[in-house]
């Protein structure tokens, strides 16, 4: 055994390889991302990213009918994406082992909502796993593989970001265990779910529940923990470490199969302590279920925990009446510091284009998300990936833009039309729509870490062996300009979205037209993969109008009297503010 300071998402590739997992699938997002990025290092797995996470779910299906283990990665709200393979493979079963890792969120730190991922599992009704830190995520992750075969069904792995991100010590064997692949046989009855197929399923669906059932009452994934038998605590994940740290003397059912639960250690656990409670965060995941089970759940004595976010030590001592120990005081008087477009951006001027021209935004999930705050303040939704382009049509329907005598214009990024703007595309096309929309092409996935996507072509593996989405690809990268035309936009315009002018004329152009459907490709290099740097401008007669800053660039500032000044430690010389100074009085150097 070898002892390893792991995140959870490493202790989970690492356990997937032990496992012999040989295809891995998923799309980049946080707090899931590294998942794979980390498994895709190791020897003799295959592993990449997909358009989206339904096709990654999809992929994983088809490689373990093929005979071998897979391994599919997403956050929670791409479970939603991948809910229709996932709800069908809960029914067909499988030949090789499926596990289906999904990352929740609580606190929405990188995403536009909280759910716990754990109600699809139910729903579907495969086992579902709970690691609580690094050394479980990757034991659990082993046994995922063993129970899905066991059960002939995909499992899915639960974590939450805490897990994710937080490196603790785990002993793995580092040994792998090389699984043959398992023959296919064409098997009509349990991968076709025409509905006849699919009754019969059903009924196979059902006597796996009953086994797994008794499964969670015999399973050392679940333990009960007795100490005080004054207070009980139902657990799972990353708040057993915060129950541990509030109240050490607790007694606890610590749960790390989380469906089925084990209603009969739930109910020997209850018999055993004077009141149980349950502690979870974002849901009523647990509390919901104990109660159907008959079996009480009390109140904390202060009572209910927060219904939203992460729950911490301290939110737990409160609720319990126990004092908080004594932390030293935040520092005062410090300067906020919002997110921000980085310095050079390619969103950056188109942002400031849609504000001047007080267009109604609708947005998509990205960076580009923060043209919704100062100083742009031009977004106007953001609702899911994808929404922006059917939104937009949407609204041209309602005759918005007539009405307000604004123009709606949506705008999505590259990987995000990949992800799911492509069908939105597609029908406004298919039916008639008009408007503008706008592609921010800036060559990568960089919310997520600039990862690979159809449109630059870069696959995973080179990703991570540091090729650069400016270089050759060896995929093949789709071409906007191609697709757009070919599914019948009437005007497609590519513009350099580091050139205001051209934005300017793009975006009037293409609003001008009341009867036809302009689609705008703003094209960039993000600056996370184009770090060039070119001769920092000069400014000279300042007439301290402020418009430079209403750029909202990191490097522009004003000094005491008001005139602007750039930090020529941020300043990459890109030319935005030479651009946007009204006067003049910024200028390229030489």
């Amino acid at each position: 055994m070898q002892k390893q300071l792991l995140s959870g998402n490493e202790a989970i590739a690492q356990g997937a390889w032990e496992a012999g997992v040989a295809v891995g699938a998923g799309y980049p997002g946080t707090p899931s991302t590294e998942t794979l990025e980390n498994l895709v290092r190791k020897d003799n797995v295959y592993c990449e990213w997909a358009p989206n996470e339904k096709v990654a779910l999809e992929v994983g299906i088809g490689a373990m009918m093929g005979g071998v283990r897979s391994l599919v990665t997403m956050k929670h709200v791409g479970v939603n994406v991948a809910a229709d393979p996932f709800m069908s493979v809960a029914n067909t079963g499988v030949n090789a082992g499926l596990v289906i890792l999904a990352a929740d969120d609580p606190s929405c730190y990188s995403s536009q909502n909280e759910q716990d991922s754990r109600h699809y599992a139910a729903f579907a009704r495969i086992p579902c796993l709970d690691p609580s830190d690094s050394q479980e995520a990757y034991e659990f992750t082993r046994r995922a593989f063993d129970i899905s075969e066991e059960f002939d069904a995909p499992v899915m792995l639960h974590e939450t970001m805490r897990i994710a991100h937080t490196k603790t010590m785990a002993e793995v064997e580092g040994v792998r265990t090389e699984v043959a692949p398992r023959d296919y046989t064409t098997q009509i009855p349990k991968y076709v779910m025409m509905p006849a197929m699919a009754v019969g399923r059903t009924a196979a669906t059902n006597e796996r529940e009953d086994r797994l059932l008794a499964f969670a009452d015999e399973t050392d994934l679940n333990r009960i923990e007795m100490r005080d038998p004054s207070i009980g605590v139902v657990v799972a994940g990353a708040l057993y470490n915060h129950v541990r740290e509030a109240l050490p003397e607790a007694s606890v059912l610590k749960l790390g199969l989380t469906w089925p639960l084990p209603a009969g250690k739930l109910a020997e656990f209850a018999a055993s302590v004077d009141k149980l409670y349950v502690v979870e965060e974002a849901c009523t995941y647990f509390e919901t279920r104990v109660r159907a089970l008959g079996i009480p759940v009390a109140t904390p004595p202060k009572g209910r925990l927060p219904r939203s976010g992460e729950i911490m030590p301290m939110h737990i001592r409160t609720a319990f009446g126990i004092a908080e120990p004594v932390h030293i005081a935040p520092a005062e008087g410090l300067p906020p510091r919002p997110p921000a477009f980085c310095v050079g951006c390619p969103h950056r001027l188109v942002y400031c284009e849609l504000r001047r021209m007080k267009a109604i935004v609708t947005g998509d999930i990205g960076c580009y998300t923060l043209g919704a705050v100062a100083p742009y303040r031009a977004v106007d939704s953001v609702i899911d990936m994808g929404a922006s382009l059917s939104m937009a049509h949407g609204m041209e329907l309602a005759g918005t833009s007539e009405r307000t005598k604004r123009p709606v214009v949506g705008v999505i990024g590259d990987s995000t039309f990949a992800h799911s703007g492509i069908t939105s595309l597609l029908g406004t096309v298919y039916n008639g729509g008009v408007g503008t929309l706008c592609i921010l092409d800036n060559r990568t996935t960089a919310m997520t870490g600039t990862q690979g996507n159809p449109v630059n072509g870069v696959k995973l593996a080179e990703q991570m062996a540091g090729k650069s989405p400016l270089d050759e690809p060896s995929g093949k990268p789709l071409d906007l300009v191609k697709l757009c035309e070919a599914i019948g936009v009437d005007e497609v315009i590519q513009v350099d979205s580091q050139n205001l002018k051209d934005i300017r004329a793009a975006l009037k152009t293409a609003i001008g037209h009341k009867d036809l459907l302009s689609v705008i490709i703003f094209k960039s290099p993000c600056r996370l993969i184009d770090r060039s740097r070119k001769p920092m401008p000069v400014i000279r007669d300042c007439r301290r109008c402020g418009t430079c800053i209403q750029i909202g660039c990191p490097a522009l500032g004003k000094d005491e009297t008001g005139f602007a000044v750039i930090d020529p430690n941020q300043c990459i010389g890109c030319g935005q503010c030479v651009q946007s100074c009204p006067f003049g009085c910024i200028q390229k150097e030489g």
